[in-house]
């Protein structure tokens, strides 16, 4: 298990995978590649058990076009 910091994204377009990912460095924003541009993502408070351990939790805001 890689010990990089990642998060667990919650919401967004069905076909997003994967849906833990690493970020770098941890913030308030997170932007994942998809389609034609991007998925943003902002953090929560809150935190989910994971097989990859406790994980921030990043909920799905909308599509940039890119």
């Amino acid at each position: 298990m890689s010990s990089s910091p990642k998060a667990l994204l919650e919401g967004g377009p069905d076909g997003l995978k994967p849906r833990i990912v690493p970020i770098t460095p941890p913030g308030i924003e997170l932007r994942v590649a998809h389609g034609s541009g991007y998925e943003r993502f902002k953090v929560t408070p809150r935190w989910e058990d994971t097989a990859e351990g406790s994980l921030p939790v990043y909920e799905w805001v909308a599509h940039i076009d890119g």
